[in-house]
């Protein structure tokens, strides 16, 4: 079978399935010139703007935990690798290096970090021209509602009276998208899609307990009239009900009643539970796991949720970091060194152990002859290691 495959096929070298040209059934109706619609159903059904999800963020919960994923990414040590050993690829990372400390990398990451929240992140690089090399004077994350995409799959700056867009140039903006369960989705998928639900229930369950509270706090004023009453009496005893409320008297016309309905069930009725049950299911979109946010129980329990959070902030950390090393790190490499190999930022999410036993471990085996790969020492100990020469 084998020997036959070899005789008589040859790889197609041609993308036979993009989804573009009519060719994607999922958007079936799409004309050569129309832009893509995002494919989250939840902003669908909903008008497709988001602003929707922006309205997500005022939340408490999403907005601590969210904050907490990016300031762990932030925070964390980071630093810029050559491509390979020779000098003018040290020279290329230490420029890159340099320009980076100088527009706060740190604050346009933390920015960046969005495009998890809403599936897509969109910067535009201003570019400068400093002792004849090309630099990066600042990088601006921009909003992305702002940005949408053609069939073909290219970057369009939306404007109010230009339907199609504005085609943007190349190696001008750096963006990402993440989340999605497939490469025809370029806005992604972002944590908004699976927190709205979780926030929506929150909200209304919120509202429903104010009610309950306020009923429990100042019962319910019922009045009675003759049937004979007029509307002009009806409404004098409207007002004098509503008055209650505020006011420590009130008068009522002659002939009619006011009493107070009080509520009679106890407890809480579940709503103390069912937000705290929203409340762990926003942590666990956000964070993957609930004991940075909520007190539970069990050392083992604690060590498996965080190692959890560390493999989320890793991820975070390097869809960052690839994204701007394959986009604005290549073309600064071919504009100011095109004989050196790209560098390479990197972000090191430490895990929170003592990491002296397994030096030792290792210490002894390379003793022994038995040399480590630089895939295992990066594993280990985080990037930014290299192998001496």
């Amino acid at each position: 079978m084998t020997q036959n495959l070899a005789k008589n096929s040859k790889p197609l070298m041609r993308e036979v399935s993009p989804g573009r040209e009519g060719r994607d059934i999922t958007r079936p109706f799409l004309a050569a010139s129309a832009l893509l619609v995002p494919q989250d159903t939840v902003l669908q059904g909903r008008g497709g703007d988001y602003a929707l999800y922006e309205d997500l963020l005022r939340d408490d919960q999403v907005a601590s935990t969210f904050q907490q994923r990016r300031m762990s990414v932030t925070s964390a040590e980071w630093g810029v690798v050559p491509g390979d050993d020779r000098k003018e690829s040290q020279r290329a990372a230490d420029h890159l290096r340099d320009m980076l400390v100088r527009i706060d990398w740190d604050a346009i990451t933390d920015k960046m970090l969005y495009g998890i929240f809403y599936g897509y992140s969109v910067a535009e690089c201003l570019w400068e021209r400093r002792n004849g090399l090309v630099e990066l004077a600042d990088l601006r994350v921009r909003k992305q509602k702002r940005f949408a995409f053609d069939n073909q799959g290219n970057l369009v700056l939306r404007l109010v009276n230009q339907y199609q867009g504005e085609l943007l140039p190349p190696h001008k903006f750096w963006h990402f998208s993440t989340g999605a369960d497939n490469d025809d989705e370029p806005y992604g998928l972002g944590l908004a899609h699976w927190l709205y639900w979780p926030v929506y229930f929150k909200r209304n369950g919120i509202k429903m307990w104010s009610i309950f509270m306020d009923k429990f706090g100042m019962p319910t004023a019922k009045g009675s009239y003759p049937a004979n009453a007029t509307e002009e009496e009806r409404q004098r005893l409207l007002s004098a009900l509503r008055a209650i409320q505020a006011d420590s008297g009130i008068i009522v016309p002659e002939g009619m009643q006011v009493e107070l309905i009080e509520a009679t069930r106890g407890g809480n009725v579940g709503y103390e539970q069912f937000l705290d049950r929203m409340n762990g299911a926003i942590a666990k979109v956000v964070l993957s796991q609930t004991m940075t946010t909520e007190s539970a129980g069990g050392q083992y329990k604690a060590q498996v949720q965080k190692s959890v959070r560390d493999e989320v902030l890793r991820r975070d950390a390097r869809v960052v970091s690839t994204s701007f090393n394959n986009s604005v790190a290549r073309w600064l490499t071919a504009w100011n060194h095109p004989r050196a190999a790209p560098p390479r930022v990197w972000r090191r999410i430490r895990d929170e152990k003592d990491l002296h036993p397994q030096a030792q471990r290792d210490k002894i085996l390379f003793e022994m002859g038995f040399r480590p790969t630089l895939d295992y020492i990066q594993e280990t100990y985080g990037e930014g290691w290299q192998e001496q020469k």
